[in-house]
């Protein structure tokens, strides 16, 4: 049997996640996830998926962010109908977050159809909501480190990448007479002793590894973020505005939550209303007190007066709500996804108090390139947003150490727990100079041999005759 891999995205580049395996004939697609960011990737979203669909025997998630999942039904609406294999935590998400990616999509191409700044006409989504709905009976979950066969030969196992909820690096192995190899995914790795999620798991022994470099050509310095983040919260509420944070609805949101909690408890700022204005948010939270083993939560901190349901907290799930926010003036802080500002209610916030330089954003999490986000965090004069460019007046801050992803020397602590290098090893998932920053730091400070940068569309033959 020979081995190879196809780089179908994420490929020098931090989203549209897909890496397509071939044992001969039998085909296995690790993660599908959307393009997000510059224009170029974004328009690959509308190809027709590059492999013939119909030779995809399984799916295999990391987990549920979307730029790991939300290709997903479009992949299925072009014939795909095989089994996907993720954590069950991760299952859950990914219908909470596959349903809003759709609905987001349809509100988008109804906004662009009635303001007329569509080049298509009529604007149609990538997928609906019924589409996204077809796709949940694929979905077998399992549990970290169960056996997983995806046929006689082959098996993978999840096992606690520390992400987000569910999150999980792939251990895959290929089994052939007396001949086993091992193909080790890492999907997103989350950081060390963050204080909600579990650490990640180590590893023991890959024959090829394919892995994250998000920050792969830098450190995050703050090991403890609390001490800027109170310095952040205090200055906007010294400059009389709001503070705007852009958080993902998933995983950082609830972070965020945990340290304003902390710090209004312990008085190092001051205890002002907080706005989550995240219908989604609100239902991952929930999904908190279902998947208990995956995080460091405890009854108490998810029960009544529990973290989410802080006295400060306010929740915001209609319309009508959110737009009630646009006229606070002064001392609150707003909660609200997406988190690169590519989509949801963020938009109409920022829509509204980009102008206000008394108002302050906070970034806490990577921002693409092309995204709204990473344009707003280099500070451009004016953002474009339903068709309008806006200026930019408002002050804009950013916090590395509350970022899910593992920073450099997290990521060489990850992959230092292999008793030995791999034969070969593949960079993915990072913008092309922190991927090759990555790839330097493997090569010149650990001596790995073989670490490759892959670009899309490139394959590479991993196993030959096993």
């Amino acid at each position: 049997m020979n081995v190879s891999i196809h780089f179908l995205g994420a490929a020098q580049s931090v989203t549209g996640s897909k890496h397509l395996l071939h044992f001969d004939d039998f085909q296995v697609l690790m993660d599908c996830g959307l393009f997000q960011g510059l224009k170029e990737l974004r328009l690959r979203n509308w190809n027709k998926f590059p492999m013939d669909v119909s030779q995809v025997e399984a799916l295999v998630l990391s987990h549920a962010h979307i730029d790991h999942i939300g290709y997903l039904p479009k992949l299925v609406k072009e014939g795909f109908d095989g089994p996907v294999y993720c954590t069950s935590a991760t299952a859950d998400l990914a219908r909470i977050l596959l349903l809003d990616s759709a609905k987001l999509q349809e509100e988008e191409a109804e906004w662009a159809k009635k303001k007329g700044y569509s080049k298509h006409n009529p604007p149609k989504p990538l997928y609906t909501t019924e589409e996204a709905e077809n796709t949940f009976r694929l979905f077998q979950p399992y549990e970290f480190d169960e056996d997983i066969y995806l046929r006689d030969d082959i098996r993978i196992k999840f096992h606690n990448a520390g992400h987000i909820l569910g999150a999980a690096w792939v251990e895959l192995t290929v089994q052939r007479a007396k001949q086993q190899k091992t193909i080790i995914f890492s999907g997103d790795i989350g950081r060390y002793h963050q204080p909600v999620l579990r650490d990640p798991v180590s590893m023991k022994q890959a024959d090829i590894l394919i892995t994250e470099s998000t920050y792969g050509d830098r450190d995050n310095l703050f090991e403890d973020p609390s001490e800027e983040f109170a310095q952040i919260v205090n200055e906007a509420m010294e400059r009389e505005g709001c503070l705007l944070i852009p958080a993902f609805a998933l995983g950082r949101t609830q972070t965020v939550m945990y340290y304003l909690k902390k710090l209004m408890e312990t008085g190092k700022i001051p205890k002002v209303p907080v706005y989550l204005d995240s219908p989604m948010a609100i239902n991952m939270t929930q999904l908190y007190k279902r998947h208990f083993s995956y995080h460091k939560l405890h009854d108490e901190e998810l029960g009544q007066d529990s973290l989410f349901d802080y006295e400060f907290f306010n929740y915001y799930r209609s319309a009508a709500a959110s737009k009630g926010i646009n006229e606070i003036r002064r001392n609150a802080i707003i909660v609200s996804s997406s988190g690169m500002c590519t989509g949801g209610r963020i938009l109409h916030h920022l829509y509204h108090r980009l102008p206000r330089q008394e108002d302050t954003i906070l970034f806490v999490g990577f921002q693409a390139k092309g995204t709204r986000g990473r344009r707003i965090l280099e500070q451009e004069e004016t953002i474009r947003i339903f068709g309008q460019d806006v200026p930019r007046k408002l002050q804009v801050r950013k916090i590395d150490g509350l970022s899910a992803h593992a920073d450099k020397n997290e990521l060489l602590k990850w992959v230092g727990t292999l008793q030995e290098a791999p034969k070969r090893t593949f960079i993915v998932h990072g913008e092309t100079e922190s991927a090759q920053a990555l790839q330097q730091t493997l090569t010149q400070k650990l001596g790995w041999p073989n670490v490759i940068v892959p670009d899309y569309m490139e394959q590479h033959m991993l196993f030959e005759n096993i």
